[in-house]
Formats: structure tokens, sequence, C-alpha cells
């Protein structure tokens, strides 16, 4: 019968619709201070384009910057920072960061060597009470599809040091993620612009797709 012919097209396509997976647009922080938030400009488009071939991720190749006191930022579930130098977040500035973060919002943090100092003391104005503390190499951020047994790869020495994964932690959910002494973001630049390995750009761009995971499909702490 011809209603039951309909039925069964419009149950299809609900079908169809339920498997779609939902569209995500991230950006890239702006804040003042005259610390280079634009760093790194070919490297969350290329995240984005390696998620997507990947995981089957669904996330806008458009990648706008967001500017941290701007109500705008809530418009993205996942927002990165990264830097050379100075961060100065305002009042209102850390009052819209910590709203959105407490409101769902994920900030990836990237020390582009430099910008420490800084960061640190400015995220104490957006969560006075906590403090970063290094996530195990047990955490769920280091095992959804890739596996990190030894935490964050090191894609930059910088001055020598071992890579450490550091959170915010707000009521039981990191809220942020800092990768100091790594350098993700120089990981996943087109190849022209550092001349990183194959590998070691894989294994930038796989750990940033697990923190992308993470963030974006509400893994448990």
């Amino acid at each position: 019968m011809k209603w039951m012919r309909i039925a069964v097209i419009v149950a299809v396509g609900m079908v169809f619709t339920s498997f779609l997976a939902p569209t995500y647009q991230i950006a890239v922080l702006k804040y003042k201070g005259g610390g280079d938030y634009y760093a790194n400009p070919t490297s969350v488009p290329n995240l984005v384009g390696f998620v997507n071939k990947n995981l089957n991720m669904n996330i806008d190749s458009n990648v706008p910057f967001a500017d941290v006191g701007s109500p705008e930022l809530a418009n993205y579930p996942f927002v990165h920072m990264t830097g050379h130098g100075n961060v100065v977040f305002s009042s209102s500035d850390a009052s819209n960061l910590r709203a959105y973060l407490m409101g769902g919002g994920f900030l990836h943090i990237s020390d582009n060597y430099g910008m420490d100092k800084f960061i640190r003391k400015e995220m104490k104005k957006v969560f006075p009470e906590l403090d970063f503390v290094e996530l195990p190499f047990s955490h769920p951020i280091y095992h959804q599809t890739y596996d990190f047994p030894n935490g964050l790869p090191k894609i930059h020495e910088h001055e020598g040091k071992a890579p450490q994964g550091l959170a915010l932690i707000y009521e039981g959910r990191v809220v942020c993620f800092y990768d100091f002494e790594c350098d993700l973001g120089d990981g996943w630049e087109d190849y022209e612009v550092h001349k990183n390995s194959e590998e070691t750009r894989t294994k930038a761009l796989k750990m940033g797709a697990n923190i992308l995971q993470y963030a974006l499909m509400g893994a448990a702490k």
C-alpha cells in the first residue's frame, strides 16, 4: 500500500540521519599581550583533515580565530591555543573563558616554546582554585583510538626536558589539557615548515586526534 511505502521511506531516512556524524567547528584562541596566537597556521587545519580521514569525524575544515573575551567562544566545543610569548587575560576575558570551560568547552594549550611562564599565571585568573596536574600515562586521553603508553610524544627538543601532559580538572572533568615541552602544534604543521620526519608528524597528529576524540566524544575522566 502507498502509505506503507511512504512509512518505510521515512523510517529509512530517519535511520540514515541518525548515523550521520554531528558537525563540529573548532577554533584557535585569540588573546592579548603581544604573543603570537596566530603561530602555526597550518597545524589545526591539518589535524582536522587527519581526524576527518582517519577517525571518520565531520569537523569543519575552516578553523577560525575565537577571541577569548567574546561570547562567540561558546560556538566551539574545542579551542586550541598556542604561541611563543606573552599572554594577558583581562578580568572579563578570564570570566568568559571560565564560563566557557565550566559550560562544557575544552581548551587545548600547546606551548610553542616561551609561553609557559605567562599561561600558568593567566590560567590562574580563570581558575584561581585549580592547579595544573600531570595526568598519569594510564589516563584515557592517551588511550583513545591511538595508544600512547608512555604519554606525550616528544616533538621538539626545546630544553631537552621530558614532555608533560598537564590538566586543569574542574568537578571531575578535564577542561584544559596543556602539552608542555612537547610542541604538538609544530608536529601538525606542513612538512615544509619544520621538516619533521613523517614518523614524528604522524605521532603528533595521532596524539592530537586522541585529544580531540577525548574532548568531543565526552570520554570519562
